[in-house]
């Protein structure tokens, strides 16, 4: 099995330069073998040039010796056995330093010379040796064919072990790139998954966000209206029993819608539990599910009942909604600037939240308070806003005391802002207080 990047790395534990312990014994064994047969070699050349056959011995085995450093200096390998080259020595040597110089990182230029130099002083001793054995009668004398068995020999001990070795090298780097390029290709996938799981993670608050702002428009306008009904109940229940009777039953429908609402967003999560509990184990919620419940109720919630269902609101919706307003005891005043548009749905479902929850916020914080909507249809855009004038000291709807989670102007803010526009709120010099949008059109 193969090994990529800190395990490879992890996997060099041979002593000194050799990379593993088997690489060790392996040169251990080609020295031990190359010095036999250079030290054998040595003997026989002093013995012919007059020298102690012990010296030759002697030189012999430590010309052989020099194969133990072939991977840490493949050069100098090459050069000794070029240099023993004249006494018919170190053949073993010259093989397998030629090969370890092919298959090193030495540069080309390097291996070319080296292997020339090798070939032609193999070719030399060679021709020599065959010449002095076709004079003594072992070969034929014919000049061409000393020549060819010369040849024969020499490039047979150097052009098979150059391009053995070329080929393990390039084999070897080959192996190495594809492993940096799976180390990188690891520690890439790495981070995209890092990546992928804050991406997640984001996916996951942003969901949690517009559940909340949906799940804020569904109980937010519609109870705060039921509250505002009640208290109106309250105060006139002794004076008008029939208008009481027709608040109680405002209340009561605006009840049961809300309740219906909250049942099916929660049937939804709970549905959605079971199944990820199943699949994945508890504690995760399928986000997107329960959000898309809140978004179609809080669509239902817009219009009482007058939008259809799985449809969200729209600016046609708006008289509906002031409407409603109207019923609950706000003074509140509509005006449309410009003519209608074609707008994207986003923009008009945002326009028409933004001027819920302002109303809402009339409901909440001054009741009883005169109220003007405007609406500018303009060429690339729209324009809402919502002003209202201070509240009575004592009006009508000052005893709901509604409450807040302050959480209105951020939802309006991050609707407008996810769309590209403009939001902008705040008191009025008169006491009251204004909520202004602007909305690319969209389309």
């Amino acid at each position: 099995m193969t090994t990529t990047g800190e395990d490879h790395r992890a996997a060099l534990t041979g002593p000194w330069w050799w990379p593993r312990r088997r690489s060790a014994v392996l040169d251990v064994t080609l020295a031990a073998l190359s010095s036999i047969e250079c030290a054998k070699q040595g003997a026989d050349f002093a013995g012919g040039v007059g020298l102690p056959s012990g010296a030759g011995l002697v030189f012999g085995m430590l010309v052989g010796a020099v194969l133990l450093v072939r991977r840490r200096w493949p050069v100098a390998v090459v050069l000794v056995a070029i240099a023993v080259t004249p006494a018919e020595m170190g053949f073993l040597l010259g093989v397998v330093g030629l090969y370890s110089l092919a298959a090193s990182e030495a540069p080309r230029r390097i291996i070319a010379g080296l292997a020339g130099m090798s070939l032609l002083g193999a070719l030399i001793v060679s021709y020599v040796r065959t010449e002095q054995e076709a004079a003594a009668g072992a070969l034929p004398a014919e000049g061409w064919f000393v020549l060819f068995i010369a040849l024969t020999m020499s490039l047979g001990l150097t052009a098979p072990p150059v391009l053995l070795g070329l080929y393990i090298g390039a084999r070897r780097r080959l192996m190495e790139s594809l492993r940096e390029r799976a180390d990188s290709l690891e520690r890439e996938l790495q981070l995209l998954a890092e990546r992928a799981e804050e991406r997640a993670e984001w996916a996951r608050s942003e969901e949690r966000t517009r559940i909340a702002r949906e799940m804020h428009d569904v109980v937010a306008h519609r109870v705060s209206l039921m509250v505002v009904h009640a208290a109106a109940l309250q105060a006139v229940a002794r004076k008008d029993p029939e208008k009481a009777v027709r608040n109680a039953a405002l209340v009561g429908d605006m009840g049961r819608q809300a309740l219906s609402e909250l049942r099916e967003m929660l049937g939804v999560l709970r549905t959605g539990e079971g199944t990820v509990s199943t699949a994945q184990g508890a504690g995760s919620v399928p986000l997107a599910a329960v959000g898309a419940a809140a978004a179609a109720a809080a669509s239902r919630a817009a219009g009482d009942g007058g939008v259809p269902v799985g449809d969200g609101p729209c600016l046609a919706d708006l008289d509906e909604l002031v409407g409603q307003s109207r019923v609950a005891g706000m003074a509140v005043v509509l005006s449309v600037e410009g003519e209608l548009r074609a707008y994207a749905a986003a923009v008009e479902q945002t326009a028409f939240r933004v001027v819920q929850e302002a109303l809402t916020n009339v409901h909440k914080h001054a009741a009883g308070a005169r109220t003007h909507v405007r609406l500018a249809h303009r060429t690339s855009e729209i324009a809402m806003q919502v002003e209202n004038e201070a509240p009575p000291v004592d009006g009508e709807g000052a005893a709901a005391r509604l409450p807040s989670g302050g959480n209105g102007l951020v939802g309006m803010r991050e609707r407008v802002s996810a769309l590209g526009g403009v939001f902008v709120s705040g008191p009025t010099d008169s006491g009251g207080f204004r909520v202004s949008a602007v909305i690319p059109r969209g389309v």
